[in-house]
């Protein structure tokens, strides 16, 4: 089979793609470059390779924000999230999907509309009602506060995913004398893996990126999540620019190295829900 000759199209294409690249590595550049200069260095040549390196804005920014205590809270809201998020959204999924009454319809017609309502319209009237159930300043709190506000995107990813699964797999299992349950988890949930990651990857970088949400419920320091903590650096008369990228960077890699791990599932979840979604 003979190769098509490299034209000028392609060198086009080719230059376009790599100049979309540059643009989006480019903040991760200003970040990573700016959190090895002085301070000093970093206000007068900003866009600049640095001249020395200072690793110990990331000491200096490790003992400032207590990093420790931000990166243990980060990642239980985080995870616990994610596990109410899951289990809650696969069934309901699965319930709307397979009963397709009347109800249901207009049940994920709600959870869908909700996906499309700011978060800064609803943000006073639930911190006055979780303040009213003593849940403002607690894990939990924060936690019921995430699984409301990410059930409807779940839901949807997982409405789309369970419509490709065929039903024979499950009538097959309820002759084989599986009760409901039985079904779900024994023979659906393991078939629900990629859409499983996906929704635990895209939810992981929202409630680990998220600043509003801790800011609003989690007022105490020993609750800080690391974005609230590195807020911190940043006062009224005084703006720690270089501890503050220090932290960015040691907040940013954790979610890096979980995205880089399981995108191929992503991918895959995606390509498989919008099969029949």
């Amino acid at each position: 089979m003979l190769e098509k000759p490299y034209s000028f199209k392609v060198f086009g294409v080719e230059a376009i793609a790599i100049l979309l690249a540059l643009i989006f590595i480019a903040p991760f550049y200003f970040v990573f470059g700016n959190s090895v200069k002085s301070f000093a260095e970093l206000l007068t040549n900003t866009a600049s390779l640095p001249t020395s390196l200072h690793w110990d804005n990331y000491s200096r920014a490790w003992e400032a924000l207590n990093f420790p205590l931000a990166l243990r809270n980060s990642f239980v809201i985080t995870v616990l999230s994610n596990i109410g998020l899951v289990f809650i959204s696969s069934m309901a999924a699965y319930r709307l999907v397979r009963h397709p009454s009347r109800l249901n319809r207009v049940l994920f017609s709600l959870f869908v509309a909700a996906m499309v309502i700011p978060f800064q319209t609803i943000m006073i009237p639930m911190v006055k009602l979780f303040s009213w159930l003593s849940l403002i300043n607690t894990i939990p709190g924060i936690v019921i506060c995430y699984m409301g506000l990410g059930v409807s995107f779940t839901i949807f990813l997982y409405c789309g995913f369970i419509k490709s699964i065929p039903r024979e797999i499950e009538e097959s299992a309820v002759v084989d004398g599986c009760t409901p349950y039985g079904t779900f988890f024994r023979i659906i949930v393991p078939l629900l893996k990629p859409m499983t990651v996906t929704a635990i990857v895209l939810n992981s970088l929202w409630i680990w990126n998220d600043f509003l949400t801790p800011l609003l419920f989690l007022q105490k320091p020993g609750l800080q999540t690391i974005q609230t903590a590195t807020n911190t650096l940043f006062g009224q008369y005084m703006k720690q620019w270089d501890l503050a990228l220090a932290a960015l960077v040691m907040g940013m890699i954790p979610v890096m190295v979980f995205f880089l791990c399981l995108q191929r599932f992503v991918i895959k979840g995606i390509a498989d829900g919008a099969v029949k979604g």
